[in-house]
């Protein structure tokens, strides 16, 4: 089953932080509570779409989503938490926290997870982005296969 709005997160999903000391795992329920988080995720870092378009337009968006309520800006990707710092450093920036999902069990979690293994690419998340307030999911954006519309920072200021 598919996450929806008005859900609460699962709380008991390991996730790894990337921070400036190396990995810190963090629980989904602590991460997100108390505060409001605007979530996206991609297939993978370093991928086209992802490097070009999404994580892009969150680093250039936002001061705008801070300035409608976003406490944090967070993005998930089934990688692990050193190719996922080495993105951000390489496209990204310190407003991006990068959450490492290396086993899928967040996508999963949420009924997020995607077949990529005819790619080459293994079990991925789907793109999507939500607007998560204190665990709960306000917005739900899950994008179509092979587009990139509605997961964006722009769509997303657009609900705020």
């Amino acid at each position: 089953m598919t996450i929806s709005k008005g859900d609460k997160l699962p709380a008991d999903v390991t996730l790894v932080k990337v921070t400036a000391d190396g990995p810190d795992k963090v629980q989904s329920g602590d991460f997100f509570a108390g505060r409001k988080v605007a979530l996206f995720a991609v297939p993978g870092a370093f991928t086209p779409t992802c490097s070009a378009k999404h994580l892009p337009g969150f680093v250039e968006k936002a001061a705008d989503l801070k300035a409608k309520g976003v406490d944090e800006i967070a993005c998930t990707a089934v990688n692990d938490a050193f190719v996922l710092g080495a993105w951000n450093k390489s496209g990204g920036s310190d407003d991006i926290t990068m959450l490492a999902d290396g086993n899928g069990d967040f996508a999963k979690a949420l009924g997020l997870d995607a077949d990529f293994t005819g790619f080459g690419m293994g079990h991925r998340s789907q793109r999507y982005s939500l607007i998560v307030n204190d665990g709960v999911v306000e917005e739900v954006n899950v994008e179509g296969p092979g587009e990139f519309k509605v997961s964006s920072a722009e769509h997303m200021l657009g609900q705020l």
